[in-house]
């Protein structure tokens, strides 16, 4: 602290007359009334003066404030606002000239104008207006100053009195100031009471400076702080006395006094110290380099400042812990850099980088590579997990250059690298973390580098416009910048020594030319911040620099000058130009001279910046970023003459044998040399540009060998240098704001790849899930981030937690259940429910004070069994019992949750959960049972943990008893025992008011079932009674006393002033009759809901007692079996009433769903399970887990619920667990626990939102995998995956609990975005069409000399289709036409896709004979189409094959494809003049894999699968090609029409979107069947994808040669570009994941992919087909983008049913209108040129194998009448209404004329009903509701329709979205709900 001012009036006045008088220092004493006042308003010229005053090194700056000029009458309340104003400006100026202001609140005596009101300070009542006045001050400069003197001059004073009451307002004002807000805070006076020492920061003291006088400075001062408790002392007002002009003694002493360590002296006031000295050119630094000689550079004088201050440090003194906290507002930061985690290197075109290339040439350890890396560009949400649960409040990440400017240059901007960084912002900024972004660290684009990278001087610019595009992106979220991290390294490695890429060895010119490029590049991309973002951003943008600590190796000269020559070749060499001068050290200049001189030759070639580039550069950094890992011994050693840093500094580095090592032999702990260069960088740089320091990078490596997760070295090295940065900060004053740990994760270490690991989390990278598990060091950086440092954590004080009251006191009595109860209504309301309405997922929220929370239980967690008094637990008893625990597992270690509670509070953060429920070990708190054994240390965990989920606003919600009984109690019989009844209450009772401050949410039991049946009727679990006939009944009897015991306990001790809610867990499933039609399963399966749940919850909720259900079978059973009694014990009247009501909500554990049947039991055996007359089984739809009893069909969820709701009165419910199991073999891609939890959480919101079931929190079982009672550790339910093989218990958050965050996050599931829809139209000319196949439609199998088809013979084969169906009538179109062309203009489409049989025109395939009468049926529907104005789209091949053919090989006789040629030539001459649409062939995929390859379709050829299918498939496209060049070549010019092949393929996502495995699948799964045709027809070729690894597994199976057929140049030039449009096909959407067929050689094995379906999507009738809409949109775009944006006719797509025939197709009208919404999004969206749709298909067929199972039709074709009639659905109007309106018309615009369909004609009317429950209906016997649905379908489209209007309305709220098309197309989104 260099101190000047204050200003005084007389320099105010010389100011304003005088200009030079700005660069001179006014000193000597003032009086109090020369101070300026602000009774003027401060000159202009005042900034210059203050800048001056920078200059000269004055840090800060005394402001005397004047109390009466502010407070004229004393109150605070009445200011002189022009006055404040006058002040504040003052101080404003000095901040912004980068000088902090220090405050005088007053001089001494009171000011004339308050003594005449007051007196003097022997009035105790000033201290109080002293003390208001002080605190105006502090409210009004808070925001400015942060340094305050209340008395610059309390000597003055005079007598006791004054002084005593003046003391008592500092101590009163200090406290105040504390109160308020921290600081530093002084008083300045000559002496002090005795105990000023505790109510100061510093002392500021008035001292004179006598040359004459012998004694020291140095002791002067010791001598002073020895008085006053070795506090900061400020020399606030310096006098010289006796010296002689320009004498610079007094300024030596000083400065001495400033460097010595152990004495505390903070600053001291300069102005007559420079004053005395030359006006010109004197300061602080050229003063003290005088001193030294002219010789020593500036830099010399900081090093051995620094040096000197510590050289005399004792190594004890150096190493001494500092226990302390940061300053408030201290950054804390993790960091990684893009090359080492981010992987993904090509994704979505990113560029290749010099690592990149690096790595690919075999240069890393072990030939490793930077490809996948971390996968972090696909596990953003994985990371951002890790930095919560951290509470990191800052995340410094870098930016791939390549990966948003692939080349490097902005014209090859990548919008999704742009992306994956904004999507990573915005996932830190949800997360309350801000991001720190670095624009380059090392991973140059190879492009860039292909010109000379950093040697090329254009670089600087390409460097600008990156730094600019990312700022103009990014600025507004982000608002830390570094330009580049490290940039020394790269200079150094990268172009001198090579060890790193480019790998170029020029130490001498090159590694000088990229620092000069690179520091050029920094300050224009300073500049570009500066000039053009920072206003309106308000961000900071620096450099981080690494450096070494240069530790002199000796105390010699020599050496010393050696060690700051390391420096300015390290630090100096980037840091001096940008913080000091512009330019490069003189110390290094002069150096690189000497050696020249020396050697003779230029060693280093330093390049010279010009005088503008330097003023462009200077000071372009608004913080020091600093990167430092060692220190290093220096010494001197001249003489070489070898090109490097060693050589032309002469100094030679050491390691300290005595430094511990790491995994790195470049990288030793010696975290004392941080301290001193933070020291050194503040004196050299920071001083000058008066910025602060952020640490941006400390950390060490491990070895990946080494023990991974208990890191105890890296714990103990941050410890250290974090340490080392605290002392630096309150011992030495230096301005360090931020400590950066270096790294998040492990990561790729460059050529050390990864073998070295710097990670506070492991990254397993041998495994494809690249999976974070945190290690010690993360949790203990948690720690320190928590503490902000390292001091203790006071005890948690929580002011009182308010709960929630009851609103009434008391439950209402509700009357006990019927038999079977009203809740039947339930199985009324949804049992008749089809699957779509069963299934249809609902979008939306839940209130915003849902409560999400997370689960698990003491036993199965804590472990500790036996730690620190904790009684044996009836588990432990049992699980110590050899053979009752699978393999033999117990909870005796567990998850060890009892030492390591902290870990499972990084998860809860890191979930960002509401609640947490776990359990108290009764025997952990009471060891025997009693409260007599309390064992505090029990206690003291639980408080921490409580205080912990507290601190975080985590809701603790406790269970009291979650199974593991005192084994003290068992041995009397636990809960057998009425005893226990009030053991177990005083147990609660001890728990309510030791917990209770806090705990606000209780459950007496868990799953009091489970207790009572599985343990006592059972015996599988423990106590293991098997009594099943009566000891369930006692139990449960004595588990609801106990129950209603402790509620009433609660209620009537704490409940007032705790406000809790307690209730009890109980778990139920959910029971579906067998046959919801009969009653009596009805009344079974309520009957089985009444046992499991009424048994506990009936009581409690309804009126005391059991249900009458359950007393009715429980007493008629034991009658019957002779008993006098029933076994179910009876409440007394006061027990019911007793037992009533006591609970405040309902808490509910549900895992599956069951299916019950009523039967009649054996009597002779006494069961409560044979009681209920009912077996039950699993419901067909559920899906098998890792335990077979706990199957997932989540459609019961709700409907228990509603349950719930119905039979009891409606109360508010918590889940309170609800999960999945898997087994041990998974353990973090957990798809099913995925597919669980979309789908039973979305249940439980349809029961919410639709139902209004009062559902006030979710809780997941459970946190971590656990110990899981019997089947120990074999499966999981944790969101946590545990190690259990390993000591720490590591835990690894699983993807299930990034999709649990999410669903927290967004409190439900809202409508996302791709399912919004959109309104608007498709062009005009669009082609709406409706697709059949010949063989599925024509029948006439033999009619009219047809030849036999593959599939004639296929379907006549046994056990080949379904049912035995057969083509052979189908629906008999050969003889319909004309009510074919009927159904068509029902549909109102103006094109009919249909396909011609080949064996019907050309019986065998041949020219050799062509059947006419085959062709005049086409002609005649041909004609018959175009008569009705409906132009026919012809297929020439759908997969009907003449079996002649099929018998001389078929598609695998390349002979095939000239007979295809020629049956296209008869085609096109017959009909070409009449059809202008042509499609060759209808997926080839199916026919070359389907066919040829499973065998499950025609020719059903499955014992080639390795080849078959690829010469199928090679020969497809030849004959394609072949068919196309006719087309194109002899009929075109005359015909007009186009020639395409429709192609089929699924979308596919992979499975887990985090995993590059699994991308990459998907990337395959789409190579292999979309690119497998459409690649050649658009490229010419199979992609390298398909070749590369069908050849490679060929070979590698010993073949000579790949699988796939080649093409020859000439077929790759004759098949490229034959098609006019892209004719596809497509239904649903797969999941895709790498699946390893190891060596089997077929398609599969080749593609390597297996699929699976997510099960929240829709079913349909086909098992392969899910609705799944937003996948067409994404596989449009992917045509788009891959082949060129050719136009796109859309020529199958649909949806089926099966089973009994509705008309009313709802699902199949959901299906067209959300996958034609999303067609139209593609079109209008993202520009993707579609150009006609067809669905398919226009009539229920036969569906290939499975026959007339599965129905795709609009018109229903009534099989069971021989004429076939074709039956309209509910669908025909919808898609009618769609041509119409040819898109989607928007309903706010109200209705539109389009959707009233024009009469088509009149139609018959149906017959009269056969009966009232039976209506023939056009040869159809169904419901009168069909009837209905099928009627008004057929009117609506003869008579004006007014349905069509309602089936298109929507609820909606209406969004804009942009069009990419012309002005006049008109989109709007809408949001459905």
């Amino acid at each position: 602290m260099l101190l000047a001012g204050p200003l005084t009036n007389q320099f105010i006045k010389d100011l304003k007359i005088n200009p030079f008088a700005s660069h001179s220092l006014p000193s000597g004493t003032l009086a109090a009334d020369d101070v300026f006042d602000c009774r003027e308003h401060l000159p202009a010229q005042a900034r210059d003066y203050f800048q001056y005053l920078q200059s000269r090194g004055v840090t800060h700056f005394k402001v005397s404030l004047s109390w009466f000029n502010i407070l004229p009458t004393g109150e605070s309340s009445q200011p002189h606002e022009d006055t404040v104003a006058c002040y504040r400006n003052l101080v404003k100026e000095l901040t912004e000239s980068g000088i902090q202001p220090l405050l005088e609140l007053h001089r001494s005596g009171l000011p004339e104008g308050l003594r005449s009101r007051y007196g003097g300070w022997e009035n105790p009542v000033i201290g109080q207006v002293f003390q208001d006045y002080a605190g105006f001050i502090f409210t009004k400069f808070r925001d400015l100053v942060n340094s305050y003197i209340t008395f610059t001059h309390l000597h003055e004073l005079r007598g006791s009195s004054q002084f005593q009451h003046a003391f008592q307002a500092h101590v009163d004002v200090y406290k105040l100031y504390h109160h308020m807000f921290k600081g530093n805070f002084g008083d300045g006076t000559g002496e002090h009471p005795a105990d000023i020492k505790e109510y100061i920061d510093f002392l500021a003291v008035h001292m004179v400076y006598d040359c004459t006088v012998k004694t020291s400075l140095m002791e002067a001062v010791t001598e002073m702080q020895m008085t006053n408790g070795q506090r900061y002392i400020v020399m606030y007002q310096m006098n010289i006395k006796n010296c002689a002009d320009r004498n610079i003694q007094p300024l030596l002493s000083v400065l001495e006094a400033l460097r010595n360590t152990d004495i505390h002296l903070m600053g001291c006031d300069i102005t007559e110290l420079l004053g005395n000295l030359d006006q010109g050119d004197a300061s602080v630094q050229t003063a003290d380099t005088k001193a030294y000689g002219e010789e020593q550079s500036t830099s010399a004088l900081s090093y051995q400042k620094v040096w000197e201050k510590f050289r005399a440090q004792s190594p004890t003194e150096r190493d001494l812990f500092l226990n302390g906290s940061f300053p408030d507002g201290f950054q804390w930061a993790a960091s990684t850099e893009s090359f080492k985690v981010e992987g993904g290197w090509t994704e979505h075109g990113k560029g290749e980088t010099i690592w990149d290339r690096f790595g690919h040439e075999g240069k890393v350890f072990d030939n490793q590579t930077a490809d996948l890396a971390c996968d972090s560009y696909h596990k953003v949400d994985y990371d951002v997990y890790l930095l919560r649960g951290m509470l990191s409040p800052n995340y410094q990440f870098s930016i791939s250059w390549a990966r948003v400017f692939p080349t490097g240059q902005k014209e090859s901007l990548l919008e999704q690298g742009v992306l994956y960084y904004e999507k990573l912002i915005d996932t830190l900024l949800q997360s309350g973390i801000e991001p720190t972004v670095t624009l380059n660290h090392w991973d140059l684009p190879q492009a860039l580098q292909d010109h000379g990278g950093w040697t090329n001087a254009s670089i600087v610019e390409a460097f600008k416009e990156f730094a600019d595009f990312c700022f103009s992106r990014y600025g507004h979220k982000v608002k830390t910048w570094n330009t580049f991290g490290s940039p020394w390294v790269v200079s150094n490695f990268g172009y001198g020594t090579g060890e790193h890429p480019p790998g170029i060895k020029d130490p001498s010119v090159a590694s000088y030319q990229v620092t000069h490029n690179i520091i050029k590049a920094h300050a224009e991309a300073w500049h570009v911040y500066n000039d053009k973002y920072r206003k309106n951003q308000g961000g900071k943008v620096g450099i981080a620099l690494n450096s070494d600590w240069a530790e002199p190796t000796s105390d010699s000269p020599q050496d010393i000058e050696a060690a700051e020559r390391y420096l300015n070749f390290m630090l100096g060499w980037f840091a001096h130009p940008i913080f000091v001068d512009g330019d490069y050290p003189a110390l290094l200049k002069k150096q690189i001279e000497l050696k020249k001189t020396e050697c003779g030759e230029d060693l280093a070639v330093l390049p010279v910046f010009t005088e503008e580039e330097k003023k462009m550069i200077k000071g372009t950094a608004d913080f020091f970023g600093l990167n430092h890992h060692t220190s290093r011994l220096i010494s001197e050693s001249r003489g070489s003459c070898n090109p490097g840093p060693d050589s032309v500094g002469d100094f030679q580095s050491h390691i300290d044998p005595t430094w511990p090592t790491t995994a790195s032999s470049q990288i030793q702990s010696v975290p004392w040399g941080l301290r001193r260069l933070l020291n050194y960088i503040a004196t050299e740089y920071t001083s000058v540009t008066n910025v602060p320091i952020y640490i941006t990078g400390n950390g060490m490596p491990t070895e990946y060998n080494s023990d991974v997760f208990n890191d105890t070295q890296r714990v103990g090295f941050l410890k250290s240098y974090i340490n080392e940065a605290m002392k630096a900060i309150h011992l030495d004053s230096v301005a360090i704001q931020r400590f950066t740990v270096q790294s998040l994760l492990d990561g790729f270490e460059g050529p050390q790849g990864y073998s070295q690991r710097f990670g506070l989390h492991f990254v397993n990278f041998e495994s494809t899930d690249t999976p974070r598990t945190p290690k010690a060091s993360a949790y203990f950086y948690t720690q320190v981030i928590e503490r902000n440092g390292f001091e203790d954590k006071k005890p948690t004080s929580f002011s009182q937690i308010s709960g929630k009251m009851k609103e009434d006191s008391k439950l209402p009595t509700l009357p006990p259940s019927e038999v079977p109860s009203k809740s039947k209504v339930v199985w009324e309301k949804f049992s008749h429910q089809s699957k779509f309405q069963t299934k249809l997922y609902h979008y939306g929220t839940f209130p915003d004070d849902f409560q999400w929370g997370v689960s698990s239980s003491s036993y199965q967690v804590e472990g500790g069994w036996d730690a620190d008094g904790k009684g044996p637990s009836m588990w432990d008893t049992f699980t110590h019992t050899p053979g009752t625990i699978l393999n033999g597992d117990t909870g005796d270690v567990a998850c060890d949750s009892y030492n390591r509670f902290e870990e499972d509070l990084f998860m809860l953060r890191a979930l960002k959960v509401k609640a947490y429920r776990f359990s108290l070990s009764w025997p952990r708190i009471f060891p025997n049972g009693y409260r007599a054994s309390l064992n505090m240390k029990g206690v003291d965990y639980y408080n921490r943990l409580i205080d912990g989920l507290i601190a975080y606003n985590i809701t603790p919600m406790v269970t009291l008893y979650h199974w593991d009984l005192p084994q003290a109690l068992q041995d009397i019989n636990g809960w057998d025992n009425v005893d226990i009844i009030d053991i177990f209450n005083d147990y609660c009772d001890f728990c309510f008011q030791t917990f209770g401050d806090r705990v606000k949410f209780w459950m007496t039991f868990n799953e009091p079932y489970v207790i009572a049946w599985i343990g006592y009727g059972l015996g599988e679990l423990p106590p293991n009674v098997k009594s099943p006939g009566d000891a369930p009944y006692r139990v449960a009897h004595n588990l609801l006393k106990a129950h209603a015991k402790a509620y009433h306990t609660y209620d009537e001790k704490y409940r007032k002033t705790q406000q809790g809610l307690v209730s009890i867990s109980v778990s139920a499933e959910w029971f579906e009759p067998l046959d919801v039609n009969i009653p009596r399963e009805v009344a079974a399966a309520d009957r089985a809901l009444q046992f499991q749940l009424g048994w506990f919850v009936h009581p409690i909720f309804k009126n005391g007692d059991y249900p009458d259900a359950m007393k009715w079978q429980v007493g008629n059973k034991s009658e019957l079996q002779g008993l006098a009694e029933s076994r179910l014990p009876t409440f007394t009247e006061e027990e019911k009433a007793y037992i009533h009501g006591t609970a405040d909500v309902f808490c509910l554990n549900t895992y599956t769903t069951r299916m019950a049947s009523h039967v009649i039991p054996r009597l002779s055996t006494q069961s409560y399970e044979y009681d209920q007359d009912i077996t039950v089984q699993d419901v067909a739809d559920s899906h098998a887990t890792a335990m077979s009893a706990l199957r997932a069909a989540a459609w019961g969820l709700r409907r228990l619920l509603n349950w719930i709701k119905e039979e009891y009165g409606n109360p508010e419910i918590y889940i309170t667990e609800n999960g999945v199991s898997t087994d041990i073999s998974k353990t973090v891609d957990d798809p099913d626990r995925i597919f669980f939890l979309k789908t039973y959480i979305d249940e439980a919101l349809k029961a919410h939102n639709l139902d209004e079931v009062r559902l006030k929190g979710y809780t997941a079982w459970s946190l971590l995998d656990s110990f899981e009672w019997l089947n120990g550790y074999s499966v999981g339910f944790g969101l946590h995956h545990v190690d259990f093989t390993h000591p720490d218990r590591p835990r690894t958050p699983k993807r299930s609990a990034h999709l649990y965050h999410q669903i927290i996050r967004q409190n439900g599931f809202p409508l996302p975005v791709e399912e919004e829809p959109i309104y608007g139209h498709f062009p005009e000319g669009f082609v709406w069409s409706a697709a059949t196949a010949s063989y599925q439609i024509e029948g006439a199998w033999r009619a009219d000399g047809k030849g036999l088809s593959i599939w004639d013979t296929f379907t006549h084969t046994a056990l080949r289709i379904a049912n035995y169906d057969t083509g052979d009538i189908a629906c008999d179109s050969y003889n319909k036409i004309s009510e074919d062309v009927e159904m068509l203009k029902k549909l109102r489409v103006n094109h009919y896709r249909f396909s011609i049989s080949w064996p019907r025109i050309l019986p065998d395939g041949t020219t050799r004979e062509i059947n006419q009468a085959g062709l005049n049926y086409y002609h005649r529907l041909v004609d018959a189409l175009l008569a009705a104005n409906i132009k026919p789209q012809v297929t020439l091949y759908h997969w009907d094959l003449p079996q002649a053919l099929q018998n001389v090989g078929g598609w695998e006789n390349d002979t095939v494809v000239e007979r295809f040629r020629d049956y296209a030539d008869v085609v096109f001459s017959n009909l070409g003049e009449k059809v202008k649409f042509w499609i060759t062939i209808n997926e080839p995929y199916n026919v070359a894999n389907i066919g040829h390859g499973y065998g499950t379709a025609a020719p059903g050829i499955s014992f080639r699968p390795g080849t078959a299918p690829y010469i199928v498939g090679h020969n497809l496209i030849k004959a394609h090609a072949e068919a196309w060049h006719l087309y194109n070549d002899k009929y075109r010019a005359k015909q007009g029409g186009i020639v395409g092949m429709t192609i089929n393929s699924d979308w596919a996502e992979p499975r887990n979107p985090y995993k590059q495995e699994d991308i990459d699948a998907a990337r395959r799964f789409m190579e292999f069947q979309i690119g497998w045709f459409a690649h050649p027809l658009f490229n010419g070729d199979y992609s390298d994808l398909m070749k590369n690894r069908i050849r490679e597994r060929s070979l590698a199976a010993g073949r000579p040669t790949s699988r796939l057929p080649e093409f020859t140049p000439e077929e790759v030039k004759r098949i490229k570009g034959t098609h006019d449009y892209f004719g596809f096909n497509h239904y649903t959407t797969i999941l895709a994941f790498k699946l390893d067929y190891k060596n089997l050689q077929h398609y599969d094995g080749d593609r390597e992919v297996g699929t699976v379906y997510d099960r929240s999507w829709l079913d349909s009738g086909s098992g392969w087909l899910k609705v799944t809409p937003p996948g067409f949109r994404k596989i449009l775009n992917f045509i788009k983008n891959e082949y060129g944006s050719p136009p796109i006719y859309i020529t199958e797509n649909g949806i089926s049913e099966k089973g009994a025939m509705d008309l009313n197709d709802v699902h199949r009208i959901h299906y067209y209108e959300n996958y034609l919404n999303q067609a139209l999004k593609a079109y209008l969206i993202d520009g993707v040129d579609i150009r006609g749709y067809t669905a398919w298909t226009l009539m229920d067929n036969l569906e290939w194998a499975v026959g007339f199972n599965e129905k795709f039709g609009f018109f229903y074709v009534n099989r069971s009448e021989p004429s076939l009639p074709r039956i309209p659905k509910k669908s025909v109007t919808y898609y009618a209404t769609m041509i119409n309106c040819n898109g989607f018309p928007d309903p706010l615009q109200g209705p539109h004329e389009c959707q009233t369909l024009e009469p088509e004609g009149t139609e018959s009317s149906p017959s009269p009903p056969l009966s009232p429950e039976v209506v023939n209906f056009l040869g159809l016997e169904v419901s009168p509701p069909d009837a209905e649905v099928a009627l008004y379908v057929l009117l609506s489209l003869t008579i004006a329709g007014v349905i069509a209007a309602a089936l298109i309305t929507y609820q909606v709220i209406r969004v804009k979205k942009k069009s990419k098309r012309p002005e006049e197309e008109h989109i709007s989104l809408e949001k459905k709900f």
